[in-house]
């Protein structure tokens, strides 16, 4: 059974979680977590040393379930499939936890290694990493890691353009797809 002290800091991350699900991540003071979970305003500081460690925390989150989406996808038969499968639940996560997407790539919060984020982040970009060094079995340079980094880039560049409806606008269509297939032209040569 947990103690006290687990159950509150596990409190005050679902707070969070809940309230950026709901208001986004300029909602995530240490106040409104506080007020919402039905502690002192600074009972917070007891579990997380600073605002950046208990939005660390609440990212943490973010990244176990971005990590569950994609779990399966390093053992995908076709590297390019699980390719296309990753993009896609990329995409999926950015438009279903925007707030949440929006928070786990703060360039402060990976700089600054809170709570194991930048791990995390590097297991998420080692399955791409694996499914490039597949599909790219036999080619020449650029190598892999440079070819994994330079398709993330794409993803999120998608990802985010699409979230703010600009690709939309500009593409004509509301499937995504057909930017996926041509990413990954782009980056592995056609298929």
């Amino acid at each position: 059974m947990p103690d006290q002290d687990t159950t509150l800091r596990a409190r005050l991350i679902e707070v969070g979680v809940d309230l950026l699900t709901r208001e986004g991540p300029g909602s995530l003071t240490l106040r409104e977590i506080a007020r919402r979970a039905g502690v002192s305003h600074g009972a917070p500081r007891r579990y997380f040393p600073s605002h950046l460690s208990l939005l660390s925390a609440i990212a943490q989150v973010g990244y176990q379930d971005l990590g569950g989406r994609i779990a399966g996808l390093r053992d995908e038969h076709d590297p390019r499939d699980g390719l296309l499968l990753l993009g896609r639940a990329y995409l999926d996560f950015a438009r279903t936890q925007r707030g949440m997407f929006e928070l786990m790539f703060r360039h402060e919060l990976l700089r600054g290694n809170q709570i194991g984020l930048r791990d995390a982040s590097r297991q998420l970009f080692g399955v791409l990493v694996d499914l490039v060094t597949r599909a790219r079995q036999g080619l020449t340079p650029p190598e892999p890691v440079v070819v994994a980094g330079a398709l993330w880039a794409n993803l999120h560049g998608i990802a985010q353009l699409w979230l703010w409806g600009s690709l939309q606008m500009t593409v004509q269509t509301d499937d995504v797809d057909p930017l996926l297939r041509a990413a990954l032209d782009a980056h592995l040569g056609q298929a």
